[in-house]
């Protein structure tokens, strides 16, 4: 008599929870733990959840591409979490810890520019699926990728208490373009 649980799942690239899907999920888990802590206040939880959420975002792309993994599902589930973790937080996460203070005109252009940010980083990730083949990974990035605008974003958050949060908004909007550029990022 067996008494184990069959775990062939993990390894079959049509089920939605394979092992590349699961750490896709984890990183999903993070993003959404990282939100509850930025409106929280509690900054420092938010950023380790959200690079422990980068490291999932990382590994699921190598282990589909080991374990033969990849499907759509996956491709359509990675961007969601990349949606969540690399432009959703970052640009909550700027909104509580920089623009909170604002009102009047400056909290409206501050939106405007969030919004901006989250528009410009959904079109890159739709785009992204758009072109992208389950499986197959390009030498090069077309434009930022939004783990990197992520990472930028972070980097413009340290740097905050010298440039203010007009060089917050304005770096902000130069990233959000960046995402969609024609700039030759490569692939790691």
């Amino acid at each position: 008599m067996q008494c184990g649980v069959d775990m062939q799942f993990l390894w079959r690239s049509e089920s939605h929870f394979n092992l590349a899907n699961l750490f896709t999920m984890v990183n999903i888990t993070c993003g959404l733990l990282a939100t509850y802590f930025i409106t929280q206040d509690a900054f420092v939880y938010a950023v380790i959840l959200a690079w422990i959420g980068g490291a999932f975002d990382i590994f699921d792309g190598k282990i589909a591409r080991k374990f033969n993994l990849s499907n759509e599902f996956g491709v359509q589930l990675d961007s969601f979490a990349d949606f969540l973790s690399f432009v959703l937080v970052p640009t909550f996460f700027i909104f509580q810890s920089v623009y909170a203070e604002l009102s009047g005109i400056p909290l409206v252009v501050a939106s405007v520019a969030s919004i901006y940010y989250v528009i410009s980083g959904l079109r890159r990730l739709i785009q992204f699926n758009i072109n992208a083949d389950a499986g197959e990974v390009a030498k090069y990035f077309t434009g930022v990728p939004t783990p990197l605008g992520a990472i930028l974003l972070w980097l413009v958050w340290l740097g905050s208490g010298f440039i203010g949060w007009m060089g917050v908004l304005a770096l902000m909007i130069v990233i959000g373009a960046l995402l969609n550029s024609k700039v030759k990022i490569p692939h790691l």
